[in-house]
C-alpha cells in the first residue's frame, strides 16, 4: 500500500506529494528535471558529480531558475531524502555509483534508472540497494531533445508493489508518453532489436565518410529522398554523447549478436557486387525482402507503406544539380548498402522489425525502418528512380510471382527501388569506393564491440564525430521537424 494517496498528481498540497530525486544532470537528467519541475511538482531534488556542485547551484538559483529544484551537494543527500529516486547515469558506472550511494537509500524509497541497458542496472540495485526499497525502472525510448508525447516510456514493475508502479506512473504522466510495461530482460532484446543494427549502420556511415573526408550531400550525391532521411540520422547520432550507444552496444549481449552479423552482412553483400554476381544478389536480397516485410500476397504484405515519397521529398540537406534546360535532376541510383545489410541482418537473425514499432520503437527505428520498407516494397511513381533497364519483366515475375505481371500494375514479387539499387550495386562503379569504407567501417566497430572497451568505443566515435562537428547545427532543426513529421504520418499504423 501506497504512503501516498492516489492517483496522486501536482496539484496536491507539497506536503502531500512525494520528494522526486535524480542522481546525474546530462542531458537525460536535466529533461527529467525539467518535465517534472514545468508539471509542478514541488519537491524535486537533483544533484550531479560532486566536483560540478557549485557550477549546478549556480545554474538552479538564478532569479529564473524554477524555486521547485533543489540542487544537493551528493547522491548520498538525494537518496536519503527522496520517496522517488531515478539515476540517470551511464550504463558503464552504474554499479560504482548504486554501490556508493545506494546504502544511503531512504526506506521504502521507490529505485528506478534511466540506463539503456537494464541487466546491469537490476544487477547494481539487487546488490547494493536495501531490502527496504521497491525497483521500478524506467527508460524513454528518445534522446533529450525528441518531444516525450506520444513516445515510448517503458516502466519495467521488478520488485515492487502495484502501488508504487502506479505513483511512479502517476509521476511522470505529464510527459504524455506511451507507457510500454516489459520485464528487465525484454526491455534489452526489444532495445537491441530496435536500436543496435541502426546505431551500428549510421555510425559506420559517418566513419566511412569520415576516412575518405567527404562530406558528399554537398557535392550533389547521396541527396533527396532516402538519402535526405540517412544522412540526417547519421549526423543526429554522431551530434550526441558517445555513451549514448556504448553502452547499448558493449553491456547489452543481444546488441552485441546483431552489430556482429550487420558486419557480417555488410562484407557478404559488397563480396557479391565486387563478383558482379547480379542474381546471386537479387536472391539473397529478394529472400530477405520477403523474411522481413512478407511474402507477396501476405497479410503482413498488405500493410500500408509507413513512408510516402510525399514525405520523403519534403526535406533535402544538399542540392541535386540541375539537368537539361534546368530541370531538376533525379537522385543518381546508389546500391544503398546499409539498408540492404539491415535488412539482410534481420533476416537472418529472424526479427520482425513491425513487431517493435508497435511495441516500443523509437522515433529514428520508425524513421529507418520507413526507408527501408520504401526501398524495399514501395511502386515506382512517375517521378521516381527508372527501374534497371536490364532487367526484363519475365526474370522479375519469375522470382516469386506465379503469374506474369499486367502492363499497368506492377508485380507483387517487383521491387522497382530495390531492383535498381540491386542494379546500381554490381554495375555503378562511382560509389564503390564509399561501400568499401562503408564495409572496413562495420566490420570495425563490430570489432570495437567485441573488445568491450568503452575507451576504445570513445575515442572511435570523437574522431568521426569531430570530423562532423561543423555540420550538426544545419541537421539539428532539419532532423526534429523530420522526425515530427514522419512520427505524425505514422501514428494512425500503431
Amino acid at each position: 500500500m501506497s504512503r501516498f494517496r492516489l492517483p496522486i498528481d501536482p496539484s496536491f498540497p507539497a506536503d502531500e506529494q512525494p520528494t522526486i530525486g535524480i542522481i546525474g544532470m546530462g542531458a537525460m537528467g536535466r529533461m527529467y528535471a525539467h518535465h517534472l519541475s514545468t508539471a509542478g511538482w514541488a519537491n524535486i531534488r537533483v544533484c550531479d558529480r560532486p566536483e560540478t556542485y557549485d557550477t549546478l547551484l549556480t545554474q538552479f538559483t538564478s532569479p529564473s531558475s524554477p524555486s521547485n529544484i533543489t540542487v544537493l551537494k551528493d547522491g548520498h543527500a538525494v537518496s536519503r531524502t527522496s520517496d522517488f529516486l531515478m539515476y540517470s547515469v551511464e550504463a558503464e558506472f552504474i554499479d560504482r555509483i548504486v554501490k556508493e550511494y545506494g546504502p544511503s537509500t531512504k526506506m521504502g524509497c521507490i529505485v528506478s534508472g534511466q540506463t539503456s541497458v537494464k541487466q546491469p542496472e537490476i544487477e547494481a540495485f539487487e546488490k547494493w540497494l536495501p531490502e527496504d526499497v521497491e525497483i521500478v525502472t524506467i527508460h524513454s525510448l528518445h534522446g533529450p531533445t525528441v518531444s516525450t508525447e506520444g513516445q515510448p516510456l517503458v516502466i519495467t514493475q521488478h520488485r515492487a508493489s502495484d502501488a508504487s508502479r502506479q505513483l511512479v506512473e502517476c509521476i511522470l504522466s505529464s510527459f504524455k508518453s506511451r507507457f510500454v510495461h516489459l520485464s528487465y530482460k525484454e526491455h534489452d532484446l526489444v532495445t537491441a532489436n530496435t536500436q543496435a543494427v541502426i546505431h551500428a549502420a549510421f555510425l559506420s556511415m559517418g566513419t566511412a565518410w569520415c576516412a575518405k573526408a567527404s562530406y558528399p550531400w554537398e557535392q550533389g550525391l547521396y541527396v533527396g529522398g532516402i538519402e535526405t532521411v540517412k544522412v540526417n540520422i547519421m549526423l543526429r547520432i554522431y551530434s550526441n554523447k558517445w555513451h549514448v550507444y556504448a553502452g547499448l552496444a558493449i553491456l547489452n549481449p543481444f546488441a552485441r549478436i546483431q552489430i556482429d552479423q550487420f558486419a557480417r552482412s555488410t562484407t557478404e553483400i559488397y563480396r557479391l557486387m565486387v563478383l558482379g554476381d547480379e542474381g546471386g544478389l537479387r536472391e539473397r536480397m529478394y529472400k530477405s525482402r520477403d523474411a522481413v516485410f512478407g511474402p507477396p500476397g501476405s497479410v503482413r504484405r498488405k500493410r500500408p507503406i509507413l513512408l510516402s515519397p510525399h514525405v520523403l521529398d519534403k526535406f533535402d540537406l544538399g542540392k541535386i544539380q540541375p539537368g537539361e534546360e534546368g530541370k531538376p535532376r533525379k537522385p543518381t541510383p546508389n546500391s544503398h548498402l546499409s539498408l540492404l545489410a539491415m535488412v539482410d541482418c534481420w533476416a537472418h537473425l529472424d526479427i520482425d522489425p513491425f513487431h517493435h514499432l508497435t511495441l516500443a520503437a523509437t522515433p529514428l527505428f520508425r524513421l529507418f525502418l520507413g526507408v527501408a520498407e520504401y526501398l524495399f516494397l514501395a511502386p515506382l511513381l512517375d517521378d521516381s528512380v527508372p527501374p534497371s533497364p536490364s532487367i526484363p519483366s519475365q526474370s522479375l515475375s519469375a522470382i516469386s510471382s506465379t503469374s506474369p505481371p499486367s502492363q499497368s500494375t506492377p508485380s507483387p514479387s517487383h521491387s522497382p527501388h530495390l531492383d535498381t539499387a540491386i542494379h546500381s550495386a554490381i554495375h555503378d562503379s562511382w560509389h564503390r569506393t564509399d561501400d568499401l569504407e562503408f564495409v572496413v567501417a562495420a566490420r570495425g566497430w563490430s570489432q570495437c564491440v567485441s573488445f568491450a572497451s568503452f575507451e576504445v568505443y570513445r575515442q572511435r566515435f570523437e574522431e568521426t564525430s569531430g570530423f562532423f562537428e561543423g555540420r550538426f547545427e544545419e541537421a539539428g532543426e532539419l532532423g526534429k521537424e523530420m522526425i515530427r513529421v514522419v512520427v505524425e504520418s505514422s501514428a494512425g499504423e500503431d
